[in-house]
């Protein structure tokens, strides 16, 4: 059986430079996802959130083995980070944040299997979280992107960069903040994380 690796597939989207900024165009992609508020580094509602994601991507990875003899490895998770007025955006004010975290689904994943395998979540790991996913296609578009490295809290300059040049190249910022978490904080050294910063454009 073979396993997918949609971070393999999809390089143009999940393995871009970390020294120039790209311009690509995401293709609607299907994720689970669910939606907050609040500083990700203090909210329980956060944490909540990324557990029950990460126990319902693993329940429904097993299903469709099982169910329709497709394997894959569970992509990374993402995050989706706005303000009702992003002129206002700031990493210094995580508490204001907005968010949708997600995680890509491959194709053969479909809103039923997701809609089963989220009750067989339910029934060995109830979370208040899970009451919040969904199964959406998320079409992002024209957008710019960077590989950021090293901790989170230092992607400030990064993301500078990354609408410097969207200015400089006739763009204009349109959409919320996206991030894809390469790295897992708990077993890799905060300067060796890899983050995925994108942020939609239009010309």
């Amino acid at each position: 059986m073979t396993k997918l690796d949609l971070k393999h597939e999809l390089a143009q989207l999940y393995a871009p430079s970390a020294k120039e900024v790209s311009v690509v165009e995401v293709p609607p992609l299907n994720y689970i996802m669910v939606d907050g508020a609040g500083d990700p580094n203090t909210s329980a509602e956060y944490q909540q959130a990324v557990e029950a994601l990460y126990g319902l991507a693993y329940t429904v990875k097993f299903a469709c083995k099982k169910q329709l003899g497709t394997d894959y490895v569970v992509p990374p998770l993402e995050g989706l980070w706005w303000v009702p007025d992003m002129a206002e955006f700031s990493v210094d004010a995580k508490g204001a944040w907005q968010w949708t975290m997600l995680i890509m689904q491959p194709a053969p994943v479909t809103a039923e299997l997701v809609a089963a395998s989220l009750a067989e979540a339910r029934r060995k790991k109830p979370s208040p979280a899970q009451d919040k996913i969904r199964f959406e296609t998320y079409l992002e578009g024209l957008c710019v992107q960077i590989m950021h490295l090293g901790p989170y809290a230092a992607e400030a300059p990064t993301i500078a960069r990354l609408h410097a040049f969207a200015a400089e190249h006739g763009y204009a910022l349109a959409g919320k903040h996206h991030e894809i978490y390469l790295g897992d904080p708990r077993r890799t050294a905060p300067d060796k994380l890899k983050t995925v910063l994108r942020q939609p454009v239009r010309r």
